[in-house]
């Protein structure tokens, strides 16, 4: 059995590829190019292509006072992980409060995604947020890698991914919620980067894209007491959208607290809200994904 101290030290060199994979190549004309991190899935990881969709955007857009206020990416094709990913970036609009941005994913000449992000001068004005949920504090709760020790082979898929990002659940993750016998309305995770990020807001705006494409999945199977691993479950992400409400430090600890308010004819919806640890709401997410459940016989 493997310990949860050597599953954390395995993924202790997962952040500096993180910033790697969002540290691309500048194509010219408005082209970037990003690799794959040495941990990859059968396809490209979604989060990773919005990621790395808003960091070449961002490159593009000149002012500091702008920043990312939403984020809406369709994936068309799954991603060949052997293979370096294009980013186009088309500019639709350059204000000095506002900006626009188109990006084209494509490998191989063929379209894997496409991207709008729009970029606002953000001044004050009205203010609210939405009320955190109540959870225990990410310190007090285990680290992802406790919850593997005892099921590493059927959570290989999670085990041998790349694990930048620190995740505590303040629910039990799927794959306990099951062996408990819970069926769980919604998720809540504490998340935050293993390392220090950069001091730009684009690398945290990146951060926070790469990281809410995981977990959001897990309201739409854990309503129905189905796990990951456990269940033979096939998901894709189909679209993902971001809405950045306020400055964010994902260097920091967040609360990403989702639920699904719906399924059917194989797809599920799911939303998402960030919180800081103030309590303050700093990022808003919404996703459909394909999602086939196939009974074991």
């Amino acid at each position: 059995m493997t310990s949860a101290q050597s599953l954390i030290d395995d993924a202790s060199g997962d952040f500096q590829e993180l910033l790697g994979i969002l540290d691309l190549a500048d194509g010219g004309d408005g082209t970037f190019i990003g690799q794959h991190p040495s941990k990859v899935g059968s396809r490209t990881y979604g989060g990773q292509i919005v990621a790395q969709a808003v960091v070449a955007a961002g490159r593009t857009v000149k002012s500091p006072a702008l920043g990312l206020h939403t984020a809406q990416t369709h994936f068309i094709r799954g991603g060949d992980v052997s293979l370096p990913i294009e980013f186009q970036v088309s500019s639709l609009r350059d204000e000095r409060s506002i900006a626009n941005r188109h990006v084209l994913v494509r490998q191989k000449g063929e379209v894997i995604a496409t991207a709008l992000l729009a970029y606002f001068h953000s001044r004050p004005g009205l203010e609210h947020s939405s009320q955190m949920p109540a959870v225990p504090e990410p310190t007090a709760l285990p680290e992802l890698e406790e919850t593997f020790v005892g099921m590493e082979q059927e959570l290989s898929l999670f085990v041998e991914a790349l694990r930048p990002i620190d995740w505590r659940y303040a629910n039990n993750p799927s794959w306990l919620a099951k062996d408990a016998g819970e069926a769980l309305p919604h998720n809540r995770v504490w998340m935050k980067t293993r390392g220090e990020l950069p001091d730009d807001p684009r690398a945290h705006e990146a951060a926070l894209a790469y990281a809410s494409d995981t977990t959001i999945l897990d309201s739409i199977i854990t309503q129905h007491g189905l796990s990951w691993g456990f269940d033979r479950i096939i998901a894709a992400t189909l679209n993902h959208s971001l809405w950045f409400h306020r400055p964010v430090r994902f260097d920091q600890w967040h609360l990403y607290a989702t639920e699904s308010p719906a399924a059917a004819g194989l797809r599920g919806f799911s939303t998402g809200a960030f919180y800081a640890q103030s309590g303050v709401r700093v990022a808003s997410s919404a996703q459909e994904g394909m999602v086939i459940h196939r009974p074991r016989k």
